[in-house]
């Protein structure tokens, strides 16, 4: 992996080409809706490298983000594919430059007491959360974007990565600043 230099604290990226689309559609929340949406891409051959589902702002519908392989798919059939489907509301295709994504690690590292403080300082870096600890290992919590996840896993891979759990990318578009919201004082 090439070296990287990034600023966390205030998520500043570098701008990197991607093979992925980032897709977010809200559906009705009725049972088998994921699964229709799974199935639409499992039929079709198309690579699905992130999805997240969770109910939306309005409690009848949910919102699930979709990270597609451009190279599996062309992203105007993939739309066209998921507007038959009767439970989709609205596709909103998300630009990576214009939106904000952030992803949730949870992770049991080895942690002998030689490296314990090494390791401490680090999700410190990475402004994550250790939450469990026992004699020789840690499970730490980590979130933000993808790519400082990608950073995390690569550094900590040297210290033996136990268990390894990334929930996806949920994106959504980001604010105008001239923006106001309805019904703002």
């Amino acid at each position: 992996m090439n070296a990287r230099v990034r600023d966390y604290g205030s998520n500043v990226y570098p701008q990197v080409e991607l093979n992925h689309h980032i897709l977010s559609v809200l559906v009705q929340n009725r049972p088998g809706v994921l699964a229709r949406v799974a199935g639409l891409f499992a039929r079709r051959g198309y690579n699905i490298f992130s999805l997240a589902v969770a109910p939306a702002e309005d409690h009848d519908k949910s919102r699930i983000t979709i990270v597609v392989d451009l190279d599996s798919a062309p992203l105007e059939q993939i739309t066209k594919q998921l507007f038959k489907l009767i439970d989709v509301i609205k596709i909103s295709e998300l630009d990576p430059q214009h939106s904000v994504e952030r992803e949730l690690m949870i992770t049991t590292v080895k942690s002998s007491p030689a490296v314990r403080s090494e390791l401490m300082t680090l999700v410190e870096i990475f402004e994550g959360k250790i939450i469990a600890v026992s004699g020789e290992v840690l499970t730490i919590s980590l979130e933000g974007h993808p790519d400082k996840l990608d950073d995390f896993e690569e550094l900590i891979g040297e210290y033996g990565i136990v268990e390894l759990q990334r929930t996806g990318r949920v994106a959504l578009p980001k604010l105008d600043r001239g923006t106001r919201l309805k019904n703002a004082s």
